[in-house]
């Protein structure tokens, strides 16, 4: 009977072909198997991204020689890194890091409610309908974007002939008379930065909350209606917490994104740099490599620091 089993088994091997016999070979050693589908992205990632990664951070702890111009590998320091605590380097983090922070505060502020709504109450097409809308501006260009927003905050521009229609000039002129954040218009400010950086980066922030927001229990909503909770003693102790780790998951998009793009502040906004575009002119322009290097360190520190608080926060589950 063995014989018979064996014999089968054989034939039934040869019908298959050699992929047949890969197949049961993986079977019996599944760890080789996994080991096989890593690799290919664990050499992407360990050489490609760490490796030039960990080259960049090599190049911040050189430093440029003050008679000749050049790069001085010959010995590490941190020189380079002091150099970012001069008061025009500092203020470029300050500003970046400030504006990434009040990017990501507004974006929460607007998404939440629309979230709330895809979730709590949209059914069928109009749920479609919501993703549709809020996936559709992440088709087009980014360049086309940010250009046509331009036009948009630009003198001449819709939102300018808007407050006009309106007869709201005066709040415009006040807007773009306050210092620092002001300009001779919006699409020469950070007013205007701030607010393409929303429109851009938005949708990044309203899925992980509608997704947060989904796996609230209805029944503890309906638990504390039933305890006389008012509804905004509902949302302050029951659905705000449940969706914080949403809102933290979208904060985490809104605040690197805007922390690294260098884009939008080189379109629209002033002349004063944020750290991409400190990065982009100290390597290219200026021919500072260890400065820029060091540069980049500080929104990786920054980052690193962040997810670490965002994972205590449970943020990676409503990812």
């Amino acid at each position: 009977m063995s014989t018979a089993v064996a014999t089968t088994g054989a034939v039934l091997s040869n019908r298959r072909g050699w992929l047949g016999s890969l197949s049961d070979f993986f079977w019996r050693q599944p760890k080789m198997f996994v080991f096989l589908l890593l690799t290919p992205a664990a050499l992407w990632l360990g050489i490609v991204y760490l490796g030039s990664l960990l080259a960049l951070l090599l190049q911040s702890f050189f430093a440029i020689d003050e008679f000749s111009g050049m790069v001085d590998r010959s010995q590490l320091t941190l020189k380079t890194y002091a150099e970012l605590l001069k008061p025009q380097n500092l203020d470029i983090i300050v500003r970046t890091v400030t504006m990434a922070a009040t990017v990501t505060l507004a974006s929460a502020i607007i998404a939440f409610p629309i979230a709330y709504v895809a979730a709590r109450y949209a059914r069928g097409k109009w749920k479609a309908l919501f993703y549709l809308g809020v996936m559709l501006p992440l088709w087009s260009s980014y360049l086309v974007k940010i250009y046509a927003w331009k036009l948009i905050l630009a003198k001449e521009g819709i939102l300018n002939w808007v407050f006009a229609q309106l007869h709201l000039t005066f709040v415009l002129d006040w807007l773009l008379s306050i210092p620092v954040i002001g300009g001779n218009s919006l699409s020469i400010s950070y007013i205007g930065t701030f607010l393409v950086f929303v429109y851009v980066w938005l949708p990044y922030m309203i899925l992980p909350i509608q997704a947060a927001v989904e796996r609230v229990p209805g029944n503890l909503i309906e638990a504390s209606s039933d305890l006389g909770a008012a509804p905004l003693k509902t949302f302050r102790h029951v659905i705000f917490p449940l969706a914080l780790p949403g809102i933290i998951a979208g904060s985490i998009f809104t605040f690197s994104l805007t922390l690294g793009d260098y884009i939008v502040p080189q379109i629209i906004g002033t002349s004063r740099l944020f750290i991409g575009q400190a990065v982009y002119a100290h390597q290219g322009t200026a021919g500072n490599i260890p400065l820029a290097a060091a540069f980049t360190v500080v929104p990786i520190v920054i980052m690193g620091l962040y997810l670490w608080m965002a994972k205590k926060q449970g943020a990676f589950d409503a990812l």
